[in-house]
This record gives C-alpha cells, sequence and structure tokens, in this order.
C-alpha cells in the first residue's frame, strides 16, 4: 500500500474536523503555542503539510512556513484554505524532496515519521530536515509509543479504540517493526466503510539514533506538546533535536 493510495481525494476530503479530534482547540493550541517558540522568529518547513492543520494556525501567528507534501488531493484541500504567497508548498517525499532557503525549525507531526515504512527512509527524512536547517536549528518529532503491550501471547492484533460507529485496529509484523491501522466505520444502514494506513513504528530510543546518525543531538523529550513529562506510561512523545 502506497501512501498515494492511502492519502487519495476520500482521505483529504473527510480528514478535516473542525473543533474536534485533531482540530481540537486543546490538541491544537499547544502544539501552535510550542512550535511558534521553537521557531523563535525564523522560518519554519512542516514536513507532510497536509491540508495545513498546524501551518494554516502557524502563519497567522506570523511564522513563515513552507512545506512538503506528496499527496496532492491533500494540497488541493490546503489550497482551498490558503493559497501559494502564504504557505507555498513543494510537492515530493519528505524524505528527499528540497524546498527552497534555510530554516530555523523542521518539524513533523501527529505520527507522519511512521508513514515512511524503511528504517533508511526514516534516517534519510533525518538527512533532508539536517539539509535544510540553519546552524543550530531544529527539528521537532511528534511520535507515538509502541504500545505492544496490548498485545496477547501469540496475536497480531489489538484494538486501539471503540466507540459507537466507529472501531479502529492495529494489526502488526513485529520482525518488520511494521503496523496497519484499520478503521471501520458503521453508518445507520449497516454499512461499513474501511480505511487502513500502513506504518513503520519507532522505538524512542531508536529515533534518538537515527538523528544522531543525521547529525542531531536530542535537546528535550515531552509527552505532549505542553510540555508534560516523559515516562514509562506516556504513549506518546514530542522530541526536539537540535543540528550539531
Amino acid at each position: 500500500m502506497r501512501q498515494d493510495e492511502v492519502w487519495d481525494t476520500e482521505a483529504a476530503q473527510r480528514y478535516d474536523t473542525p473543533g474536534t479530534g485533531m482540530f481540537a482547540p486543546e490538541v491544537l493550541g499547544p502544539t501552535v503555542d510550542r512550535l511558534v517558540e521553537l521557531a523563535g522568529g525564523g522560518r519554519a518547513l512542516e514536513f507532510a503539510v497536509g491540508t495545513g492543520r498546524v501551518a494554516v494556525p502557524l502563519a497567522r501567528r506570523g511564522v513563515s512556513v513552507t512545506g512538503i507534501e506528496l499527496s496532492r488531493p491533500m494540497l488541493d484541500r490546503l489550497r482551498s484554505t490558503v493559497d501559494e504567497s502564504t504557505i507555498p508548498v513543494v510537492v515530493g517525499d519528505m524524505a528527499t524532496a528540497t524546498a527552497p532557503g534555510r530554516y530555523s525549525l523542521v518539524y513533523l507531526v501527529y505520527n507522519t515519521i511512521s508513514n515512511l515504512l524503511t528504517q533508511a527512509e526514516q534516517i534519510d527524512c533525518f538527512r533532508n530536515a539536517a539539509r535544510h536547517l540553519d546552524p543550530g536549528g531544529r527539528f521537532v518529532v511528534e511520535l507515538g509509543v509502541p504500545d505492544l503491550r496490548r498485545l496477547p501471547p501469540g496475536r497480531d492484533a489489538a484494538v486501539f479504540h471503540s466507540e459507537p460507529g466507529y472501531l479502529g485496529v492495529d494489526t502488526y509484523d513485529l520482525v518488520r517493526q511494521h503496523l496497519v491501522s484499520h478503521h471501520f466505520t458503521f453508518d445507520g444502514s449497516g454499512r461499513v466503510r474501511l480505511a487502513r494506513s500502513p506504518h513503520r513504528y519507532v522505538w524512542p530510543a531508536e529515533l534518538d539514533l537515527m538523528a544522531s546518525v543525521a547529525g542531531f543531538d536530542l535537546e528535550s523529550r515531552h509527552a505532549d506538546w505542553a510540555g508534560a513529562e516523559f515516562t514509562a506510561e506516556s504513549d506518546s512523545h514530542v522530541s526536539v533535536y537540535r543540528v550539531r
């Protein structure tokens, strides 16, 4: 399953959920506040900018934002909100595409680095971030912590969310560190819509090694954008790397 098959027109049309989920003020507000702080008045580059969930409010806070995006349907949704002069976007893979200029901040949000399905591609993503950064610039990665403790012995699937009208199931390939998230949505007629997304999960320690290979040092790690302490029970982290 290629990423351009996952982030197609249908996915782009249903991605934005204003005011709820990832777009809820209590989720988006701390994200933008922290990125404004980390940009430090400089330019920011978002890898996999998508429909602009983060880039648009960040630009409205006065940060000069550029994006890289592989999915043209997602970019079309962004363009329905802001034009090229407000948030310029390079169409391409975040592991290899080059945006013009240099930046004080490059960032990846909401597990996006896991969309790269090999370790080599994920390392290339770090290297690409380093190529775009000013000396001392920062690369920020928001990523979930693999929750393999949910897997019963001998099983390779686990429910990660269940509510009326929706069921989320992850299936795991433990050898390749792959998982596929299966999203089942049920309507009132009894019909079921299935959407799937493949990922390569990464442990924090492996992420730090990738960063070191690409010339970064870990500056900070928190459990969320508001700065909560990262612990053994944290299900995600926001890691800030500084280029050497």
